[in-house]
């Protein structure tokens, strides 16, 4: 190896060292759309909201990728085929380039309006890759190691790296209604950089949750947590919230979707949660069941479409901002 380049890659490791992994929540009006963006500059987009509305979310998933400094987004990855997840993803791949669509296989759904959703979505990875997962799978993202945690309804048979510990909070919780649906079927992720842990779950619902952390805890606890289903109260059983021992929430609801009270109050309730973050004031809790105003990046319901952002270091430090007013607050390594 020459001089220059071993000078060339001990300055590429020094960069990456002080680079952050950056996580922009992107708001699509109660739907979902995450940009994760890491040190070397790769991307993985998970979901693409609604479609229609002029254009309205792909619009702003391109906003935030031009201001990432992204050129295309490497991997964009389809929890499920519902239409505030998947309803984008055609007027997206015709704004931007997309390299790899990532999904857990066929829509389970049918009908007429699941059959329009899967022949736009077709439509749209015929002109690139296209990558089918199982819970266990990686998504190839250099430096950031991103594990599939559950998909087409399964969940990972062996615990990640920090899990495996029985969870004495499953004996308090009940099964709800067996869901056959999409949501159901949510392929959900857990990124990591060094010491930091992001987990991201889609719509995953109740059952498939308590599946996912009972008897054991198959994740471990992790830094933040993107509230399943918008902060719905289909989702979100304090057995897996308080296992995962999150010390940030963010809720990806919109002004009338999600942030359902009782959701909620689990979330704010979990042992060790530093601060809980919202997209959009939910109308129907009040301020009761609300954050401060600080931490919304919405606040009234014909909004600008702000979103929230996160900057993660390789220690575990990490920092969160709100686009509509700038606030922001720094959360340490832990000792």
């Amino acid at each position: 190896m020459t001089r220059r380049l071993i000078i060339g890659t001990m300055l590429a490791w020094a960069f990456m060292a002080g680079a952050t992994l950056d996580i922009h929540f992107i708001d699509v009006e109660g739907g979902q759309a995450t940009l994760i963006v890491t040190p070397a500059k790769e991307s993985l987009l998970v979901d693409a909201g609604w479609p229609g509305f002029e254009g309205r979310d792909a619009g702003r998933i391109v906003a935030a990728a031009k201001k990432a400094g992204l050129a295309r987004i490497d991997y964009l990855m389809v929890t499920h085929y519902h239409r505030d997840h998947v309803g984008g993803v055609e007027q997206l791949a015709g704004q931007f380039p997309i390299g790899t669509y990532v999904d857990h296989g066929p829509n389970r759904e049918t009908g007429k309006a699941p059959d329009e959703l899967w022949a736009s979505y077709e439509k749209a990875f015929a002109k690139g890759k296209r990558l089918i997962v199982k819970p266990g799978d990686k998504i190839p993202l250099k430096g950031v190691p991103v594990t599939v945690v559950t998909a087409d309804g399964e969940h990972i048979a062996k615990s990640m790296p920090g899990g495996g510990a029985q969870n004495p909070l499953c004996a308090a919780e009940s099964q709800k209604a067996a869901d056959p649906g999409e949501n159901a079927r949510s392929t959900g992720i857990l990124v990591q950089m060094g010491d930091f842990r992001f987990l991201d779950i889609g719509d995953l619902t109740w059952n498939k949750e308590l599946e996912l952390v009972c008897p054991v805890n198959r994740i471990g606890a992790v830094d933040v947590y993107l509230t399943t289903h918008h902060g719905m109260d289909t989702s979100g059983p304090a057995a897996i919230v308080h296992a995962l021992r999150p010390r940030v929430a963010i809720m990806n609801n919109g002004a009338r979707k999600g942030g359902a009270a009782p959701a909620w109050q689990i979330v704010k309730n979990s042992p060790g949660l530093e601060d809980l973050w919202q997209v959009h004031f939910a109308v129907a809790g009040g301020d009761a069941n609300n954050v401060t105003k600080d931490q919304i990046a919405n606040l009234e319901e014909q909004c600008q479409g702000h979103g929230l952002s996160i900057s993660a270091s390789q220690n575990g430090e990490f920092t969160v901002t709100n686009h509509r007013n700038g606030a922001s607050k720094t959360y340490r390594k832990k000792k």
